[in-house]
């Protein structure tokens, strides 16, 4: 059975609005100079891509990960694919963001689809957050800006389950983040109780679970 035949249909629709806004984007950030493209990076949606949104969506099912935590709401897309994980599992996601904007539009396409309930958000700067976070986490899911990575595992690392998987995105494109990917899967790989991989799936991930 594929990954689409336990996926409501209503939340495929939403998925498909977001990937067709991601496209969008792209031939938008396509025409801007690098200039433009600094200035006006948070109005793109910038997600994870189906391939590892599919993924991690079944890694939560499959492990029953019901504490979920997402380091990088941005618009949500990644957010509505663990979020309708943690209601096949009975789990509840924390996701953290920077832009107060980027959130509001997340809550109303979960909303569109009832699993803004499966998710609780959090404003501000992400290291502040997980320093008031409690934990223990099943599964983690980090994307925002690259040179975080280190800082939000050296975070996270005391508050894992046993068993928790970390899936880090972008650790082989962009190609300019490729030296900060590179410093994540060196502390990961070097912790205690972690076994990793790096998997060519969209923008390349990461997988690490403690043990």
């Amino acid at each position: 059975m594929s990954v689409r035949a336990g996926i409501d249909p209503a939340v495929w629709q939403v998925i498909e609005d977001y990937e067709a806004r991601a496209e969008r984007d792209e031939q938008l950030w396509n025409s801007l100079s690098e200039q433009e493209v600094r200035q006006r990076l948070d109005e793109f949606l910038l997600p994870v891509g189906r391939a590892a949104a599919t993924l991690m969506n079944l890694l939560i099912k499959e492990g029953e990960a019901r504490r979920i935590l997402e380091v990088g709401s941005s618009y949500g897309y990644s957010t509505l694919w663990l979020a309708e994980a943690a209601r096949a599992v009975g789990g509840e996601v924390i996701s953290l963001e920077l832009r107060a904007a980027k959130i509001e539009y997340a809550r109303a396409q979960l909303a569109r689809v009832r699993l803004e309930g499966r998710v609780e958000f959090r404003i501000g700067d992400a290291l502040a957050s997980l320093a008031q976070l409690p934990g223990p986490f099943d599964f983690v899911l980090i994307d925002l800006w690259k040179d975080q990575y280190v800082p939000v595992f050296e975070r996270l690392y005391p508050k894992l389950a046993p068993g928790a998987i970390i899936v880090a995105d972008n650790m082989l494109q962009p190609e300019s983040a490729r030296a900060h990917a590179q410093a994540y899967r060196e502390r990961v790989r070097a912790a205690a109780d972690m076994s990793s991989v790096l998997l060519a799936v969209g923008n390349g991930l990461e997988v690490s679970r403690y043990r």
